[in-house]
């Protein structure tokens, strides 16, 4: 989910965000939400006070883009991530002369060794994530691509968070707080009973975020 902000005084996003949410509380209960800076990269923000707003009305903002350095800057000490800015591929000038192709940049993968603690974020913002150690409960792990915890997950994981519906999670043992692929989520209290505690895999079926056991 993307909050596109066009206004920089809090009172007023205050206020838009009361309306909005006040048509369906339980939808934005929990969503992980990513705030584009665009339109507002050239006025002075109070992006602290604007994240302490979201997390009031119940969001989970995980990552900015569209900002200024220093709103960049900003977001890092807030523990947000950072994704790549929305543009049109350039045009191509067919009288160019060709030049040798190069190869792609292919995607990162991030390994984590030790567990991640309570109010730890950790991201993989190009690539997958590999946790082979637990997620503790309150803490997040963000990937643009797939998640593999090869612990017990008791916190959020949310993968595909540049909108890759292809994304999976793979997890060893279910006890999650927030599951979200692409902005697509479910809340613990969503999660089939006798899912949890299990090894599954979490993947988008028509949008639909689904969860399949691995043992068949």
């Amino acid at each position: 989910m993307v909050l596109h902000l066009f206004e920089s005084d809090t009172e007023i996003i205050a206020e838009q965000l009361a309306e909005k949410i006040s048509k369906a509380p339980s939808f934005f209960q929990h969503a992980p939400i990513v705030i584009d800076l665009q339109a507002v990269r050239k006025n002075k923000l109070d992006l602290a006070e604007i994240v302490s707003l979201l997390r009031t009305y119940g969001l989970i903002p995980v990552a900015v883009r569209g900002g200024s350095p220093l709103q960049d800057e900003i977001a890092f000490n807030l523990n947000l991530g950072r994704l790549a800015d929305v543009k049109k591929p350039p045009q191509k000038n067919l009288l160019e002369p060709k030049k040798s192709a190069k190869a792609p940049i292919s995607p990162t993968t991030k390994i984590i060794t030790k567990p991640v603690r309570s109010g730890q974020q950790v991201a993989a913002l190009n690539g997958d994530l590999i946790v082979l150690s637990g997620v503790s409960q309150g803490a997040e792990i963000l990937a643009s691509r797939h998640i593999h915890i090869y612990g017990p997950l008791r916190g959020r994981a949310l993968a595909g968070i540049n909108g890759d519906n292809e994304a999976r999670i793979f997890c060893q043992d279910l006890k999650a707080e927030l599951l979200s692929i692409a902005g697509h989520y479910k809340v613990n209290e969503d999660i089939p009973a006798d899912l949890m505690d299990q090894q599954v895999q979490i993947y988008l079926d028509e949008e639909s975020l689904t969860i399949q056991s691995l043992l068949g």
